[in-house]
Order: structure tokens, then C-alpha cells, then sequence
């Protein structure tokens, strides 16, 4: 079967499928596919009735998401995982990265095993707005001492901006270059930075909303993502200038009061990361939604 390689014009096929169901994980949305495009080689092929999404790179080729459909079919699955053992000189690093809980138990009926990868954490809307209470006493100090001590302004970002909001993620990456020297999370911080290049090419067209702040007409802080479900807008980007103190806070909370149609904020997974687990923690994540390796038992 002849896979077809993503474009941009893919997007309403996309999100047509991606709404046949509702879902709670960041990763299924068209832009938060799209975006890699760089770093994969992404392709799809409708199967059986069932949207199949493949990531490709040096390593070996995966399904990105579970094939799409409004049920699940057990051929457009065998069928994705034949082309995967096609795709791959090893076997065994055919896989579905970012499988819902609530479709474990059709995998594992068909001698699938699935494997926790990592959770999103999901923040109350108006917890993160009103940072009310003694939980958030310390971000409601950092969100206060940013509002009390700097004249700044905070406006949604517009086409003029993308450039300096990319200038400012190059800046970021450096100081936490300089305080964190593992190779792995160097190499992340690279690839984090080839895929916002790639969201900020495209940003209109794939549905962003962003907000920034700016300090002597310099952009010090960016934040953008998109509608996940009618319930939940997804924060795929936060950036900011760590000189800056208590501005990470302020522009998390003054964008979330922005966000009233929604109740919840995907703050992502945190990569593996410890430390990026403690600053998701500390904002109180109303729940967690897990992805799921998907494997053939073997």
C-alpha cells in the first residue's frame, strides 16, 4: 500500500478523523503532528476505514497515534502493524507511541501488550487563573512581584512576533543549556526547538492562540496551543526569560483567564524529566491522562 506523505493541505482529513472520537491526550491533534514534520518522515494511509499515522526516523517507523476510526478494527490494525514489520529491519520496534487508556483492553484482547509511557498533566482553568489559596501561595508571590515591579505589555501574538518569539526560545534553550549539560535533554531542547520553528511557520493554519509579554519592546515570554476537545485547550509551548522572575507565572496565569470557553489546560507530559515533573506538580494537575506503548506480545 502506498503511504501518503503529510501536508499541510491534510488537515481537514485529519480532523475529521482525530473527531470521531473524543480524546484527552495532547498528541491527537494535527498540530502536534504536523509540527515534527522535520524530524520524521510522517505518512498515512487510510485503512480499513481507520486513519493510520506513521513516524518514521533513522531509528525505525511507529504508528504515531491508534488508527482513527469512530470503532476500532482489528484488520486496519494488523494491517498498520504489516506495514510497520515492512518499514522496520528490526520487528521489534514496531509499536503505537500514544495509545488511550480506554482502548488497552482492545489490544490486549488481540495479544497486544501495552506499556505506560508518560502521563499529561491537566490543570483546572480557573485554578491556574485565580491561583487562589495556600497551594498556590508562591506562584500568586511570583505572579504579583512581575505585575508589582516591571512595566510591561501583554498582548496575542501576531504575525510580526513569530520571529522574536523564536529568537526568545534560542535564548531559553541556552540558559537551560548552561545549567543542565545531560546530552539527552540537550538533544531535546534541539528538536523542541526545530518543531516550534515549524508551528510558528504555520501558525494561523493550524489553529494556534498565543499570547506574549514584552519588556522595552522586547518579547521576554511567549506562550501558544490549541483547542484539544470543546473542554480543553492544550499549552504546547511556555517560554520565557529566566532573568525574569516571576513572569513564567504571570503569563501562565493572565493567558489561562483568557482561555473562558474551556474548563481544563493540557500542560503536556514531562518528557521524563524530573524537573519538569516537579514544576507540572506544583501547579496541582486536576488529573493525569496516560499514553501507551503498544506492542505485539513477543
Amino acid at each position: 500500500m502506498a503511504l501518503n506523505r503529510l501536508s499541510i493541505l491534510d488537515k481537514g482529513l485529519f480532523d475529521n478523523y482525530l473527531g470521531l472520537k473524543s480524546h484527552r491526550l495532547a498528541a491527537y491533534s494535527f498540530a502536534n503532528i504536523y509540527i515534527w514534520k522535520k524530524l520524521f518522515d510522517i505518512r498515512w494511509a487510510v485503512i480499513e476505514g481507520s486513519l493510520c499515522i506513521f513516524f518514521q526516523d533513522k531509528i525505525g517507523a511507529f504508528l504515531y497515534l491508534s488508527p482513527l476510526a469512530r470503532e476500532n478494527n482489528p484488520q486496519a490494525l494488523f494491517s498498520a502493524f504489516d506495514i510497520l514489520g515492512k518499514l522496520n529491519k528490526n520487528p521489534g520496534l514496531a509499536h503505537i507511541e500514544n495509545a488511550e487508556e480506554e482502548d488497552l483492553r482492545f489490544y490486549r484482547s488481540l495479544g497486544f501488550e501495552a506499556a505506560l509511557k508518560s502521563y499529561d498533566y491537566v490543570c483546572s482553568r480557573s485554578d491556574i487563573m485565580a491561583l487562589q489559596g495556600n497551594k498556590f501561595k508562591s506562584k500568586r508571590a511570583s505572579y504579583n512581584y512581575f505585575a508589582k515591579n516591571f512595566e510591561f505589555i501583554y498582548q496575542p501574538i501576531l504575525p510580526p512576533d513569530l520571529k522574536g518569539c523564536l529568537s526568545l526560545y534560542l535564548l531559553w534553550a541556552r540558559q537551560r543549556r548552561s545549567s543542565n549539560p545531560d546530552a539527552i535533554y540537550q538533544g531535546m531542547l534541539k528538536d523542541s526547538g526545530i518543531a516550534l520553528k515549524e508551528a510558528l511557520n504555520n501558525y494561523p493554519r493550524l489553529g494556534f492562540r498565543g499570547s506574549l509579554v514584552k519588556i522595552k519592546g522586547r518579547i521576554k515570554a511567549f506562550t501558544l496551543g490549541f483547542e484539544l476537545n470543546p473542554d480543553t485547550f492544550c499549552l504546547l509551548y511556555e517560554t520565557t526569560d529566566l532573568a525574569v522572575k516571576g513572569l513564567a507565572q504571570f503569563i501562565f496565569s493572565r493567558f489561562a483567564s483568557e482561555l473562558k470557553e474551556y474548563r481544563h489546560i493540557n500542560i503536556m507530559d514531562d518528557s521524563g524529566l524530573a524537573n519538569l515533573k516537579r514544576v507540572k506538580l506544583s501547579y496541582h494537575p486536576r488529573y493525569l491522562v496516560g499514553a501507551y506503548t503498544v506492542r505485539k506480545h513477543g
